[in-house]
C-alpha cells in the first residue's frame, strides 16, 4: 500500500511552495479524462505554453490525450497509431499508444508523477529541504527531473553512463544533479548500489525507485489502462476481439495497464517482453543490451507476475536496425516502393522509439504464436519516439557506412518480415511462480523488502486491488491541497 499518512507540519510547507510557484496539481481523474474534468481556466492557461516548457501548467499535460502538437495544445482523444498489415506481416490489428506528446516526449512523466505527488500532498516530502532521487535506465529520471522542476522540488537523476547522448544533454539543463552509473541499459544493480550509498550519506534525499514504488502501478492502472480500452472501443468492429497486450518490462509499471485491461476483457493475454541479450524472465539469464527504456537482471517488485501470461525476448539488433529503417530517407523509400507502406504510416514510424519498436515486434510474435486473425486486436505503447535516438542512428552509420537500399532490404526481411515465435514461453502456474520467486534475490536479500509482503503479492487476492483503490483517496488529498494553496481559485 502507498503510505498516505499526513504530516501537517511539512504539508504546510509544501502548500506554501505551491503558492510561491503558482502550482496546481492535477488529479488522476483529470489525467484519465482531461476533456471532461480539467477546468476551463486551466485549458486557457495552456494556450501559448510549449509542452516541454518549465511551467507548472504542464502538469496537466501528463495524459495520453494531449493534442499532437508541441506548442499551445489542449486535449483531444488518445494519441495512437495502427501498424498496417503491409508492415507487420500479420492479419491482427496492432494499436500503439504514442508517448511523444507527453512533456519530455515520454510517458514516464506519468509514472514519476504517481510516485512524487502522494508524498507532496501528504507532507512526506518537503520541497524546501528534500531532494527527489530518480534511479532510472533513462526516461524515468527525465520524467522525474521534469516533474520536480514543475513542482518546485530539487532532483537527482541517476542513469547508466552508456545511455544515449540526448538524454544526458537534456538532463544537464533540467536536473539539479545527474549521476552516471557504470554500464548499460541492463545494469540496474549498479543503480541500486548508488541508491544505497545515497541513503547512507545524504539524509536530505528521498528515493523514488520506480521498480518498487506503487505510485508507478497506480498511474498506469488508472491512466494507461483506460486509454488502451478507449482506443480499442473506438476502432473495434462487430467481429473484433481484444486478444492481447504486450509491454517490454522496464520498471514493469506499464504491466499494470495490462492488469486493468484484463479486468475489463478477461480473455486477454498479457505478455511481457525483454531483450534477447539479457533473458532474465525467459531463462534466468544476464548480459547487456541496447533496447533503451527496459531494464534487466531482476524482476521489478511492482510486476504482478501472477497476472502475466507470456514472455517474449526481442533481439536488440532488430530494434536498433529497424529504428534506422524507419527514420532514414533510404529506409522509408524502400518501405514505400517495395513494401507498399503508405505516406501516413511512413510519417508515423518516427513516433516509435527503440522500446516502442520492440513492443511492436512483440505484438507480431504474439500474433504469430496465437495464430490471430483480422478479427483480433493487440495493443501496446511507444514510451517515447525516435527523437531521443538520432545518435544511435549515427552510430550505426559509423559502424556500417551509409544506409543503402541493400541494407534496408536486409533489415526489413531479416528483422521484421522474418519475425518468428522463437524465444517465447507461455506461462503456466509453475512458470509464473518461478518468475515471481526471482524477486526474492533482489528485493528481500538486497533491497530490504520483507518476505511477508513478497508472499502477499502472490497469495493475498486483495493485495493489488487494495493498491488500485487508493486512487480515490489520493485524488481527494490533491483536491484538498489545491484548495488550501488557493492557486486554482486565483487563476
Amino acid at each position: 500500500m502507498i503510505d498516505l499518512t499526513v504530516h501537517e507540519d511539512v504539508l504546510s510547507k509544501a502548500i506554501l511552495c505551491a503558492k510561491e510557484n503558482n502550482i496546481v496539481i492535477p488529479t488522476f481523474a483529470q489525467m484519465r479524462n482531461p476533456v471532461k474534468y480539467v477546468p476551463e481556466k486551466i485549458k486557457k492557461a495552456m494556450v501559448g505554453v510549449g509542452t516541454w516548457d518549465i511551467d507548472p501548467i504542464n502538469l496537466f499535460r501528463i495524459t495520453w490525450k494531449n493534442e499532437p502538437t508541441l506548442k499551445g495544445g489542449t486535449f483531444g482523444g488518445v494519441n495512437f497509431i495502427e501498424i498496417p498489415s503491409e508492415l507487420s506481416g500479420v492479419k491482427a490489428r496492432i494499436l500503439v499508444l504514442i508517448g511523444k506528446w507527453f512533456p519530455t516526449g515520454c510517458h514516464k512523466v506519468g509514472a514519476s508523477f504517481g510516485c512524487l505527488v502522494p508524498r507532496l500532498v501528504t507532507g512526506q516530502f518537503n520541497p524546501y529541504e528534500h531532494r527527489a532521487v530518480w534511479p532510472s535506465t533513462g526516461n524515468y529520471c527525465r520524467g522525474g527531473a521534469f516533474n520536480s522542476k514543475l513542482l518546485g522540488c530539487k532532483s537527482v537523476a541517476i542513469l547508466p553512463e552508456d545511455m544515449s547522448r540526448e538524454r544526458f544533454e537534456w538532463l544537464q539543463k533540467i536536473a539539479d544533479e545527474t549521476i552516471a552509473t557504470p554500464g548499460c541499459e541492463s545494469d540496474v544493480k549498479e543503480i541500486f548500489d548508488k541508491v544505497w550509498e545515497i541513503r547512507r550519506t545524504r539524509p536530505d534525499c528521498i528515493i523514488f525507485n520506480q521498480f518498487e514504488e506503487m505510485g508507478n502501478v497506480l498511474w498506469h492502472f488508472h491512466v494507461t489502462g483506460p486509454a488502451i480500452q478507449e482506443v480499442y472501443e473506438a476502432v473495434k468492429t462487430d467481429n473484433s476481439r481484444l486478444s492481447g497486450v504486450f509491454f517490454t518490462s522496464g520498471s514493469a509499471g506499464t504491466m499494470s495497464a495490462g492488469d486493468y485491461i484484463k479486468e475489463q476483457y478477461p480473455r486477454v493475454k498479457v505478455a511481457v517482453g525483454e531483450a534477447l541479450q539479457c533473458p532474465t524472465i525467459l531463462n534466468n539469464g544476464f548480459g547487456g543490451h541496447r533496447i533503451e527504456g527496459i531494464g534487466d537482471k531482476h524482476v521489478p517488485f511492482v510486476h504482478n507476475v501472477k497476472n502475466t501470461d507470456m514472455v517474449a525476448a526481442i533481439d536488440d539488433n532488430a530494434s536498433l536496425n529497424l529504428l534506422r529503417l524507419f527514420n532514414t530517407e533510404t529506409g522509408r523509400t524502400f518501405l514505400e516502393e517495395e513494401v507498399g507502406v503508405d505516406a501516413k504510416c511512413l510519417a508515423d514510424l518516427s513516433l516509435l522509439g527503440i522500446s516502442g519498436i520492440a513492443n511492436v515486434l512483440g505484438c507480431i510474435k504474439m500474433a504469430k504464436y496465437y495464430e490471430l486473425t483480422e478479427n483480433d486486436v493487440l495493443a501496446t505503447v511507444a514510451t517515447d519516439s525516435a527523437e531521443m535516438y538520432h545518435s544511435r542512428i549515427e552510430e550505426l552509420a559509423e559502424a556500417e557506412g551509409s544506409y543503402t537500399k541493400e541494407l534496408a532490404l536486409r533489415d526489413y526481411w531479416h528483422r521484421l518480415a522474418s519475425a518468428t515465435t522463437d524465444y517465447m514461453e507461455e506461462f503456466t502456474y509453475e512458470t509464473r511462480k518461478r518468475v515471481h520467486n526471482l524477486k526474492y534475490y533482489t528485493w528481500v536479500e538486497q533491497q530490504g523488502r520483507t518476505l511477508e509482503e513478497l508472499n502477499a503479492q502472490w497469495y493475498d487476492d486483495h493485495y493489488w486491488d487494495d493498491i488500485h483503490k487508493q486512487v480515490d483517496d489520493i485524488d481527494a488529498l490533491i483536491n484538498e491541497f489545491n484548495e488550501k494553496s488557493g492557486v486554482l481559485a486565483s487563476l
